[in-house]
Parts: C-alpha cells; sequence; structure tokens
C-alpha cells in the first residue's frame, strides 16, 4: 500500500515537472504575431479610439469657452478624415462657423476682451489653425473655410502682426496647398506675382511643386524670376528678401540621365535652376551696387527713419518724433546698402557661379564702409559646427573669431567622442578649453564610457559616477540612458537602473521640472513593466487637480490661468502645458492597456483636463504623434521654481 502511495506522488510530480517544462518552452518558441493578428489588433485600437473621441465630442459641448469647443472641433475632424469625412466635413463647418462669431464681436474692443486675448488664442489665430488643419486633408475645403471666416470690414483692434494679417494667412495656406493640389497652388500663386506680391513663402510653394509636379514648377519658376529681375528692389522691399531667399541655398543640382536630382532632395531650399539663380543673382548685384556711402545727411535720414516709432502716444519724444518720413530716394537707398550687405554671405556663391562680379561688390563693399565680415563669417562658422566633423572644427577653430574659437573647440571635443574618440576627445578638452568648459566635457566623456561598460556587476560604479554629478535631475538623465542602453541586452538590469531613478522622483512635486522627470521615467517603465509607469502618474495626476483647484479659487487676484472659469486647452501656462504632457505618455501606455490609461484619464477633476488626456490617448491609438510635436507651444522646461506664475 505505501509503495502505490510512493508511485502514485512520483508520477504526480513527473507530470507537474514536465507541465512546467512545456509552459517555459512554449514560452520561449512563442511566435509573433502574424500578419492577420496585427491587422485584428490594429482595427480594434481604431475602433476603441473612434468611439473615445465620439465621447470626448460630446462632452466638449458642455465647454463654456467657445475657443476650446473650436479646438476640440478642429482637432477631432483632422482625426476622423480618412475613416468619416462627411462627419469631419460638418465638425470643420462648425468649427468655422464659431470662429466668425468670434471675430465679429471683437469688432468693438473692452478691458474684459483685452483680458481675454492675452490668455487664450484670439480668434485670428483659431482661423489660421482651423484653415491650415483643414488645407492637409482638402484645398479646397480649405479655401472656402478661409472665405467663410473673413470680415467683410476689419475688427477695429486688429493688430497690424504678420500671425494676424490676411496676406501672411493666404500665403501659408499656398504653401500648405502645394503638396496637396499643385495645380490649384500654381494658379494662385501666379495671381500673387501679377499683384505684385513677392512673399517667401512663393519659394515654399516652388519646393513643394518640383517634387509634385515638375511642368507647374517650371511654369512658376520662370514668372517668379521674370517678375523679380524686372521689379525695382530699391523699391520693392518684399521682391528683394525674396529673391536674397532664393539665392542664399544656392542652385539646385542638374537633373542626369535617368530623370534624378532635383526630384530627389524632397523640399529642398535649392529651388532655382543654375541659369535661373545666376540671372536672378546678377540682378541682385545691380541693385545693390547702386549703393553709395553714407554722408553725414543720410546717416540723420537712416536715424530718423529708425525712430519715426517715438511719435507722440508711443512712449518717446525728442525732436525725432517730429521729423517727416525719409523721401523715395533715401528710402531706395537704405534698401541698396541692405541688399549690399546681404550680398557680403553670398560672396563665395558669387566667386563660384559669376566670378567676374565678385570683385565689383568687394569693391562697392569697401566704398561704403562694408569690409569687416567677422560677423557674416562667425554666422557661417556657427552654422555649419553641428554637420561638421572634429577634423573640420580642429581646422576652423583657429582661424574663427576669438569669441567663438572655445565653442568650437568645445564642439569639436564632443564630436569626436560621438566619432567613438574617446581619447582625442580629452586631449582636445586638455589642449584647448578653460577650466569650466574642460569639466564639462570630461564629465561627459566619464559619463559615457561607463554607460559603455555597465553591466549588473558595475552597479557600485555607476553609483560613484551618480555621487560625481551636480544635480538630481542629471543623475535621473544618466540613469534614464543606462536603463535605455541595457534594455535589450539586459532587461533585468534595465529595471534596476530605472528603480535607481525612480527613487529620485518619488515624492512630491515642487516645480514643473520635477514634474517632467516623473514623467521621463514613467514613460521609460513603459515597455518594461507599464504597472510601474501608472502606479507613477496617479499621484501625479492627484496633485495636478489640487495645483487646478487652487488656481480656480486664485483666479483674478494671483494667478490668471483660468478664463471664465474654465481652463483653456490651448495650453499658454505651465498647468496647462503639464495637463498635456500627462496625457501623451498616458497615450503611449494605452496601446499596452487602453482601460487602465482611460481610467487613469478620468481621474483628472476638470471636464477640460479630461479631454486633454483622451484626445491623447486617440491619437496614440491611431499610430500619430502627439498634438504638442507640431504645436507652436509645446511644453518648455520652466527655469522658475514656482508651480503658478504671478502675473507680469
Amino acid at each position: 500500500m505505501k509503495m502505490k502511495t510512493w508511485m502514485t506522488a512520483f508520477l504526480i510530480l513527473i507530470l507537474t515537472l514536465g507541465s512546467a517544462t512545456l509552459g517555459v518552452a512554449q514560452e520561449d518558441t512563442k511566435l509573433p504575431p502574424t500578419d492577420e493578428e496585427q491587422q485584428k489588433e490594429k482595427a480594434d485600437r481604431e475602433k476603441k479610439a473612434f468611439a473615445l473621441l465620439e465621447q470626448v465630442v460630446d462632452e466638449s459641448q458642455m465647454l463654456k469657452l467657445p475657443e476650446n469647443r473650436v479646438r476640440v472641433q478642429i482637432g477631432a475632424a483632422s482625426l476622423l478624415w480618412q475613416r468619416n469625412e462627411g462627419r469631419a466635413r460638418t465638425l470643420f463647418a462648425l468649427a468655422a462657423e464659431s470662429v466668425a462669431e468670434m471675430l465679429r464681436s471683437t469688432t468693438v474692443d473692452t478691458s474684459a476682451n483685452a483680458r481675454r486675448r492675452s490668455q487664450t488664442r484670439t480668434p485670428a489665430q483659431l482661423r489660421q489653425e482651423l484653415v491650415l488643419t483643414a488645407a492637409r486633408h482638402d484645398a479646397t475645403l480649405a479655401y472656402q473655410l478661409l472665405a467663410a471666416t473673413r470680415l467683410a470690414t476689419p475688427p477695429a483692434d486688429a493688430r497690424n502682426t504678420s500671425f494676424d494679417s490676411e496676406d501672411n494667412l493666404e500665403q501659408r495656406l499656398l504653401a500648405q496647398v502645394a503638396a496637396l493640389d499643385p495645380k490649384l497652388a500654381l494658379q494662385n500663386a501666379e495671381q500673387m506675382l501679377d499683384k505684385g506680391q513677392y512673399s517667401r513663402t512663393l519659394a515654399d510653394v516652388l519646393a513643394q511643386l518640383q517634387t509634385k509636379d515638375k511642368e507647374s514648377a517650371a511654369k512658376l519658376e520662370d514668372k517668379m524670376i521674370k517678375r523679380l529681375q524686372s521689379s525695382n528692389m530699391l523699391s520693392t522691399l518684399d521682391a528683394g528678401s525674396l529673391a536674397l531667399s532664393l539665392l542664399r541655398s544656392g542652385p539646385r543640382p542638374t537633373e542626369n540621365a535617368t530623370g534624378q536630382g532635383a526630384a530627389t532632395r524632397g523640399n529642398s531650399a535649392q529651388v532655382l535652376a543654375p541659369s535661373a539663380y545666376k540671372g536672378l543673382m546678377g540682378s541682385v548685384i545691380d541693385a545693390a551696387l547702386k549703393a553709395t556711402p553714407q554722408s553725414a545727411t543720410n546717416q540723420r535720414t537712416t536715424n530718423r527713419f529708425r525712430g519715426r516709432n517715438n511719435a507722440p502716444g508711443g512712449g518717446g519724444g525728442g525732436r525725432n518724433s517730429v521729423a517727416a518720413e525719409p523721401t523715395t530716394a533715401e528710402l531706395e537707398q537704405m534698401n541698396a546698402r541692405r541688399l549690399l550687405g546681404a550680398l557680403q554671405g553670398l560672396l563665395p556663391q558669387i566667386d563660384q557661379y559669376l566670378p567676374a562680379r565678385g570683385q565689383a561688390v568687394r569693391q562697392k563693399m569697401t566704398e561704403v564702409g562694408m569690409s569687416d565680415n567677422s560677423r557674416a563669417r562667425m554666422g557661417e562658422v556657427l552654422a555649419g559646427m553641428q554637420q561638421a566633423t572634429s577634423d573640420t572644427l580642429l581646422a576652423t577653430a583657429p582661424s574663427a573669431p576669438a569669441r567663438v574659437q572655445s565653442r568650437i573647440y568645445q564642439q569639436a571635443a564632443l564630436k569626436a567622442l560621438e566619432e567613438g574618440d574617446a581619447d582625442r576627445a580629452r586631449q582636445i578638452a586638455n589642449d584647448h578649453l578653460e577650466p569650466a568648459a574642460r569639466e564639462s566635457v570630461l564629465r561627459a566623456l566619464n559619463l559615457r564610457q561607463t554607460s559603455e561598460k555597465v553591466d549588473g556587476s558595475k552597479m557600485d560604479e555607476v553609483r560613484h559616477a551618480l555621487s560625481g554629478l551636480r544635480s538630481d535631475d542629471e543623475r535621473i538623465d544618466f540613469l534614464l540612458q543606462l536603463s535605455n542602453t541595457a534594455r535589450v541586452s539586459d532587461p533585468k538590469l534595465a529595471m534596476e537602473l530605472l528603480d535607481e531613478a525612480r527613487q529620485f522622483t518619488n515624492r512630491r512635486a515642487s516645480s514643473y521640472q520635477q514634474f517632467e522627470q516623473q514623467l521621463k521615467v514613467a514613460d521609460a517603465f513603459k515597455d518594461l513593466e507599464p504597472a510601474r509607469s501608472f502606479e507613477i502618474l496617479e499621484p501625479g495626476i492627484v496633485q495636478l487637480n489640487e495645483l487646478l483647484a487652487a488656481a480656480a479659487t486664485l483666479s483674478g487676484f494671483e494667478v490668471n490661468v483660468f478664463q471664465d472659469g474654465e481652463l483653456p486647452l490651448e495650453g499658454r501656462n505651465g498647468l496647462s502645458n503639464m495637463v498635456n504632457r500627462y496625457g501623451e505618455v498616458l497615450g503611449g501606455l494605452a496601446k499596452n492597456d487602453f482601460d487602465r490609461s482611460q481610467t487613469l484619464a478620468n481621474r483628472f477633476y476638470l471636464s477640460e483636463t479630461r479631454i486633454v488626456a483622451r484626445l491623447s490617448i486617440v491619437r496614440s491609438l491611431l499610430g500619430l504623434a502627439p498634438a504638442s510635436a507640431s504645436n507652436s507651444f509645446r511644453f518648455r522646461r520652466l527655469a522658475q521654481d514656482s508651480l503658478i506664475q504671478r502675473p507680469q
């Protein structure tokens, strides 16, 4: 009986071990998902994304601020375009109606309107966002929205800035439409030239057309060059500016027999054929050579012109405030000298393409007192530093202006480090750099060497390196770099390094930068152990809710974050930007755990902040970059240590 019991137990043990071994084997031999499975997962993500997007659109109708509703409508329309164009067009139309109404309401300026514009995106800016977003999908629709939101009479408080300018918006729209509808872009560009408008946008349009429609590009190039050459660049400032912008990048490469060349450049700024380039350069030189030396009289004219904004009411005074505007001849001389000064930086191109004209340009520069070109040379040196090799930088440094030599040597040392030559980087630092810059380079060198050889047995060395860093921010960045290096070869070590980084962020944030460091650590855990990411994010969202509640209470007293009791979606303050950043990280996590990401997004107390987080989740599920990647008001590292800034 005992023997039978022992045999039964032995068989159970064998079966158990066999099952465990089989499970490990199955885990080790798990096949990657098939194309069909990947497509199914993608379809499931998209279904969730669009369902969530419709919830966001519905909830946005309860928002108080028309600016907020418009921004949701524009964003949702763009996201929906490929899936449901009819629905997207409806949302664009609704946004246009609201923008038009907002524009009409600003025709009478009040103190409330002034305060409102200082806090949120103005109606004119929203109009720009609406039109340019629609232009990414349908050129005709974009022009329809432009017309539908144009006021018959400009508002009384319209500011005369390029951002609010009707012409500026049309020009930006034209450049964007060129990629979508080349024929329409050509038609509108030709109309612009016929009206004597020489926007620099025309160069962007030409570049787009050369990749989309060579025939249209050739027509526009021919007309543009003829118009520029026949214009008076000394009286038409925009014509000279456009000509210079076309010349600075050089001519486009000549196509070979297979048709390759310019077409392979993408949207390069080199848009002119060599013959057109030379002809335009000659015309600019002809105009610039009309410059004459500045006498005492025209020097006073220049100073008078520069001081014309000191008129009564402009905060100035004195004799300049009542001076007359310069004459046509005086303006033309000022523009001639401006063109000549710009040719200073084009001398290498002049020597290459029109060598016979170079001496005349130099002689004229000397004649009018422009012989010192150290500033132009310094600009050329600094512009090429990022692309140069360590050898090139070392050769350039001795002849560079003295004030930038140290920067060039420091860049050379860092380039040598990037190139894998640590000994050379150390030698450059020791031979050419002052103590502070040398210390910075040597510290980067030591950290790089530590990160390259890190493994599980080197943690004591890592901790020693950490102790030599100056701040927790540097320690966190270093640990994140090490973890990223070890991620593939040693995931366990990568997790250990992230746990070390988390120790530096495992506290209540007292600045925006500490919030940002928490987010960076949470994002780093995303692919290794998403649960840790959620654990880091949750207390941050709770704290943001508290800060938003405090800002709402203080609104109108110490801070102006809220408007009419609502947080503007367009982030122009630290709190709004931080909400956007939390949304971005939640969006990245949603691919692995949609339900938990949505649950955490719902922890935001305000409807506005929930909408921001949900839109980020939608974008991520659809495989799109975060909205802030193309937003002009991206989160910037704030120098201030306080969480809420007092109004200036």
